[in-house]
């Protein structure tokens, strides 16, 4: 039996923009370099203008009444746009994730908090999971103390907007991190990150004056 026959994806190998000679439309709004408004004018027109200044004439807009063509160079439109696309995915802050089991020993755990404080100190957000495996689903509350009491760690760092919640095998919980100004300053205790503050040693009573001897 012959393998199935799998279809590629279809990829369409028309440009992202028509420019030139491609353009339909016969009167076109007309943007410079700088993006500055020319006007309405003729396709005609317009390329002999692009074609003066040894650039290309580009549709950016071609839906609008008349549609819109910028008069710039065609490489240099698609790295500002390619420019524009990466900055706009990196805008927003980027998500960790941090797993967790219900019988996680103290040195791993504390590792995972001291990765996920750097997340927040860096500005992401944290998402805390844990996986409940075989016979743990029985005792489900143990995982949500856990992940309670992993949060309560980070408090110096970042709050929830919500408890945690459970997922079919899996409880999660989302970490937002603390304004920069506030990240690692108190923990929920009031106390600083850097342990207990500690007031000055209280003052000792003098000692007490030896008694007369007795005649």
């Amino acid at each position: 039996m012959s393998a199935p026959f799998h279809r590629r994806p279809f990829q369409s190998r028309e440009p992202k923009h028509r420019r030139n000679g491609k353009i339909r439309a016969r009167e076109i709004r007309v943007l410079d370099e700088e993006k500055k408004q020319l006007g309405v004018m003729t396709l005609t027109d317009a390329l002999r203008l692009a074609q003066s200044k040894g650039l290309d004439l580009v549709e950016i807009a071609p839906t609008a009444t008349p549609p819109v063509c910028r008069i710039v160079n065609y490489g240099k439109l698609m790295y500002e746009e390619a420019k524009s696309h990466k900055e706009s995915r990196q805008a927003g802050p980027q998500m960790k994730e941090i797993q967790l089991r219900p019988g996680i020993e103290a040195h791993d755990l504390e590792t995972k908090l001291n990765h996920a404080r750097e997340f927040l100190e860096e500005g992401s957000l944290v998402k805390v999971a844990l996986r409940f495996r075989g016979r743990e689903l029985r005792h489900p509350e143990r995982g949500l103390q856990a992940v309670e009491k992993f949060v309560a760690e980070l408090a110096a760092f970042g709050n929830t907007d919500a408890p945690p919640k459970r997922v079919e095998r899996n409880i999660q919980v989302m970490v937002r991190p603390l304004p920069r100004q506030q990240r690692g300053k108190t923990t929920a205790k009031g106390d600083t990150q850097g342990g207990p503050a500690t007031g000055p040693a209280p003052r000792q009573a003098p000692p007490a004056a030896p008694e007369p001897p007795r005649a």
